[in-house]
C-alpha cells in the first residue's frame, strides 16, 4: 500500500450490447471531445486560488505545536548514524536514536535551501512537469498487492498488470505522470522487480515517474537507469520524484532514510510523507494531525537539505480517518479533507510543493461508495491547491487494490478537475457579447456563428458517462458505468502504440537489469 493480468486484450467485458455503428461513434466522439477538453498539458496550471480554512492566527498555533513536539518530545531516527550524525552536526539534540530540534532549527533548514518549485524533466522534454506554484500533476494509484477487473475479479498483480497500468496512464491526457509501484508484480523476486518496474515506465511511457525506495541500493539503481535513459548524463537534472514515508508516529526508519539519501545526493526529489490513521498514529482530532504531520515531515525534509542544500523535496501528508468500531480505515470522510486544507496551508506557508489527495475509497469494486468517496476525497484535492497528487486513479480497497475500470472511471474525472481548476474564460470570445447582440430575444442560439465556432470544445464530455435516451441506452446493452470503463481500458491497450526509444538506450537499459539480477538470488516475500 501507500505508504511504502494478464493482458486480456479488446474481449468484451462485464456485459454484451450491439456494436452499433451510432454507439461506436458517439463513444469515439466522446473520446475525442475529452481529449480536446482535457487540455492534454504536461501538468494542470490552476487558475484557482487555493481554499484556505484556517486563519493565520490558527496556522501559527499549528507550526507552534508543530515545533514543540519537535523540541520537546522530538523524532526517532531509527538505525541510520548517518542521519544522527548529520543532524547533531546541525544543532540538534540527540539522545540515541531520539532527536530533539531546538524551536525553529527544523523549520529553518528547510526554508534556507529547500526549491519553492522545481521541474520533474520527463524522457521527453515535452512531457517535463513543475512541482509546485500553481501547478497540479495527476500521478496513478501506488503500492497495490492486488488488481480487480470485471472479468478476474480480485487478484494478486503481476509484471504485465504492472505494465498495463503504466501504457493506460500513457495513453490518459488527464494524467500527467507515470507514478511509481502503481502494483505490486508478485510474480517477481521482491529484491529484483524494482528493475522491471523502472524499466516500465522508462520504455512504456515517457512522461515522469518514481524510482523504488524498498531499499538504498534500490534507489540507486532506479538514479543509475534513469541516468542511462537520459543519455548518459543526469547533469543534476531532477529526473525522479520518490515516496518517503515516515514511520507514524514521530519516527523515521533506515529503509526510508537510505532510499531519501541515495535521491537527495544525487540531486533527485523526495516526495516526504507522514502516513497517519488518525485514532491510530495520531490523535483523533485535525488540529492535532496537522501538528503533528508538520512535525514529521519537517524533520524528514531537513535531513534531505543537509545531505544536500538545494534538493528538491515535497511536503506530503496521507492521512485517513479510522472506524472506532472495527478499526479499519476510512476514505471520503470529512474529518481527512479538513486535514489536507489544513497542511495545504501549511506548506504554502513553508514555501515547498505539497502531496495529498487523490480518488481514495474502501470501496473493493467500482460501485457507488467508491465513486462519491474518491470525489469527496478529489475535490478538496483540487481546491487544496495540492501540487502532487498521487493515487489520482485506480485506488480500491484502502489502496489494497487498483481496479482497471476504476483507473478509467477516475481518470475521466480527472479531465474534468482540469478544466474546472482552469476558472472563468474572461476572453472576448468567452464574452460573447457579440452573440448575445445579435441573437436578440427569443432566439435560441443553438444556429449561431458562436456556437457552431465553438461547440466541439465548450463543454467537457465524460468518456464513460451515458446521456443518451433510456431507449438508446438499452439498445446498446443498458451497460452500467463500470462496465463501460471495462470495455474502453481494453480497447486502449489493443491500440497502445509504445513512445520512441533510441534502441542503443533500450539495449543498454536491458544489459543493466539482466547484470543486476545476475548480480544476487531471488529473494521471495
Amino acid at each position: 500500500m501507500d505508504e511504502t493480468t494478464t493482458s486480456r486484450g479488446p474481449s468484451s467485458a462485464g456485459g454484451g450490447g450491439r456494436r452499433s455503428g451510432g454507439r461506436a461513434g458517439r463513444q469515439a466522439a466522446r473520446a475525442a471531445a475529452a481529449m480536446a477538453a482535457s487540455s492534454g498539458d504536461a501538468f494542470l496550471t490552476r487558475s484557482l486560488k487555493p481554499f484556505d480554512i484556517v486563519s493565520e492566527e490558527g496556522l501559527a498555533l499549528l507550526e507552534h505545536n508543530a515545533d514543540t513536539i519537535l523540541e520537546t518530545v522530538g523524532i526517532d531516527f531509527k538505525g541510520y548514524p548517518t542521519a544522527l550524525e548529520l543532524l547533531a552536526g546541525a544543532g540538534a539534540d540527540v539522545d540515541g536514536e531520539r532527536v530533539r530540534f531546538p524551536r525553529g532549527l527544523a523549520r529553518s533548514l528547510v526554508t534556507a535551501t529547500a526549491p519553492r518549485v522545481y521541474t520533474q524533466h520527463a524522457r521527453n522534454p515535452a512531457r517535463s512537469v513543475q512541482i509546485g506554484g500553481d501547478a497540479t500533476v495527476f500521478a496513478p494509484n501506488y503500492g497495490s498487492p492486488f488488481v480487480h477487473d470485471l472479468e478476474g475479479g480480485r487478484r494478486y498483480a503481476t509484471l504485465e498488470d504492472f505494465e498495463n497500468f503504466v501504457k493506460l496512464s500513457y495513453l490518459a491526457p488527464a494524467m500527467h505522470h507515470s507514478g511509481g509501484t502503481v502494483c505490486e508484480p508478485v510474480d517477481v523476486a521482491v529484491n529484483k522487480r524494482h528493475l522491471d518496474m523502472v524499466y516500465a515506465h522508462l520504455r512504456w511511457s515517457d512522461k515522469p515517474f518514481m524510482g523504488s525506495v524498498t531499499a538504498g541500493e534500490r534507489a540507486a539503481d532506479s538514479v543509475e537507469l534513469a541516468r542511462i535513459a537520459f543519455g548518459g548524463d543526469l547533469g543534476d537534472r531532477t529526473a525522479i520524484t520518490s515516496l518517503i514515508n515516515a514511520s507514524s508516529p514521530l519516527s523515521w526508519d533506515a529503509t526510508m532514510l537510505a532510499a531519501a539519501e541515495v535521491y537527495a545526493r544525487a540531486n533527485q526529489a523526495c516526495l516526504i510523507t507522514p502516513f497517519i490513521l488518525a485514532g491510530a498514529m495520531a490523535p483523533v482530532t485535525t488540529a492535532g494531525v496537522a501538528a503533528q504531520t508538520l512535525a514529521e515531515a519537517l524533520a524528514g525534509m531537513a535531513f534531505v537539505q543537509l545531505v544536500r542544500p538545494g534538493a528538491p523535496v515535497i511536503m506530503g501528508s496521507f492521512a485517513s480517518s479510522m472506524s472506532m468500531q472495527t478499526g479499519a480505515p476510512t476514505f471520503g470522510t470529512p474529518e481527512p479533507a479538513l486535514v489536507l486544507y489544513t497542511v495545504a496551508s501549511l506548506a504554502r506557508r513553508l514555501g515547498v510543493p505539497f502531496r495529498s489527495g487523490g480518488a481514495l475509497t474502501a470501496s473493493k469494486i467500482p460501485d457507488a461508495q467508491a465513486a462519491y468517496e474518491s470525489a469527496a476525497t478529489l475535490i478538496p484535492t483540487l481546491m487544496g491547491g495540492v501540487n502532487f497528487v498521487l493515487h489520482a486513479a485506480g485506488w480500491l480497497e484502502g489502496g489494497l487494490t487498483v481496479g482497471y475500470e476504476k483507473f478509467v472511471l477516475d481518470v475521466d474525472q480527472l479531465g474534468m478537475m482540469e478544466v474546472f481548476a482552469k476558472g472563468v474564460d474572461l476572453s472576448p470570445n468567452a464574452q460573447a457579447v457579440e452573440a448575445i447582440v445579435e441573437n436578440g430575444p427569443g432566439q435560441h442560439f443553438l444556429g449561431t456563428a458562436h456556437t457552431l465556432a465553438n461547440f466541439e470544445t465548450a463543454f467537457y464530455r465524460s468518456t464513460t458517462a451515458d446521456n443518451a435516451s433510456y431507449e438508446q441506452w438499452a439498445e446498446e446493452g443498458s451497460l452500467d458505468a463500470a462496465q463501460r470503463a471495462a470495455r474502453q481500458w481494453r480497447e486502449q491497450l489493443a491500440g497502445y502504440e509504445p513512445p520512441p526509444i533510441d534502441d542503443a538506450v533500450d539495449a543498454e537499459l536491458r544489459d543493466y537489469i539482466e547484470r543486476r539480477k545476475a548480480s544476487m538470488p531471488d529473494e521471495i516475500g
